[in-house]
């Protein structure tokens, strides 16, 4: 005795043999936590590209975009990694200058607790350590 495959519907959108096809269903685009988050960089009708992206996305950069090129370029050089993970990104970015001194404009919802710090705080890394645990 031969089974054949299940053969498609199209008036139902499922296959013969109850399998569903995925395709039915929520639509991730249409889930609203991206808008949401204030993170949504797909332009729709009547939104624009930022300049910030705009220049960037056409190969021209400000000078911010360049020191943290040059910055991520020159960890990678020295550490010999190809890849550096999200603490090597924030590390180099907090050896840069920045701190988190105002409220973030990003919706995360629930899963974290937004905080800020002065602005002469300390970069909160200690490389010796660091390179121990490696």
């Amino acid at each position: 005795m031969t089974t054949q495959p299940p053969t498609p519907d199209p008036k139902k959108k499922q296959f013969s043999n109850d399998v569903t096809d995925r395709r039915i269903g929520l639509d991730r685009r249409d889930i609203e936590i991206a808008k949401a988050s204030n993170l949504e960089r797909r332009r729709g009708p009547g939104r624009r590209l930022t300049d910030f992206v705009k220049t960037a996305e056409e190969g021209e950069m400000n000078k911010e975009q360049f020191l943290f090129l040059l910055a991520i370029d020159t960890f990678k050089r020295v550490n010999h990694k190809a890849f550096p993970t999200w603490t090597d990104v924030l590390e180099i970015i907090r050896k840069l200058g920045y701190r988190k001194t105002l409220k973030s404009e990003i919706a995360l919802g629930s899963r974290a607790v937004d905080w800020t710090e002065h602005a002469d705080a300390a970069i909160g890394v200690n490389r010796l350590a660091h390179d121990q645990k490696d």
